[in-house]
């Protein structure tokens, strides 16, 4: 499911990532323009130190701009009702205990770029999210991680 040509979002973080570009491209760019014409009022461009700062924020911005781009190019829109309800896969919300401490996680596994691990969501791609993916519910799985051999349960599968 992870292939690297695609990037799976959600509908709703589709329409994110869309508005967010929008916003890039019209007030996102006058903002840096503004900035680049009163820089090169200060006059000399050659010794105009704001000048070449607003330039180089213009280079980072538009990096910024087709990395979007290219992200929306390759974007797929996955439907959590679209895969079987009893096993781990994108979308899935997981309750998983470690076996080792007796500690609970509840995590859904998202793509990378939707990955935000203070709000539960891990990738797919991730060393934890790579060895619960299609996992069935009551399983034990054991994770290879950069802290070492992890072992989970699956405790619940939504």
């Amino acid at each position: 499911m992870a292939d690297a040509n695609f990037v799976y979002l959600t509908k709703e973080r589709l329409v994110e990532l869309e508005n967010e570009l929008k916003e890039y491209k019209t007030n996102g760019r006058k903002k840096i323009a503004a900035k680049i014409a009163e820089a090169r009022a200060h006059g000399d461009l050659s010794e105009n130190a704001e000048y070449d700062a607003a330039k180089e924020e213009q280079g980072l911005f538009e990096l910024k701009i087709s990395k979007l781009e290219n992200v929306l190019s390759r974007a797929r829109i996955i439907n959590p009702k679209d895969f079987p309800q009893n096993e781990v896969h994108i979308l899935s919300k997981v309750l998983i205990k470690n076996l080792k401490t007796n500690k609970t996680f509840d995590y859904t596994l998202v793509s990378a770029e939707e990955a935000d691990f203070q709000a539960g969501k891990i990738s797919v791609t991730s060393p934890v999210g790579k060895g619960l993916m299609g996992s069935k519910l009551g399983e034990k799985v054991k994770v290879h991680a950069p802290a070492g051999l992890l072992e989970f349960e699956i405790l619940s599968i939504e």
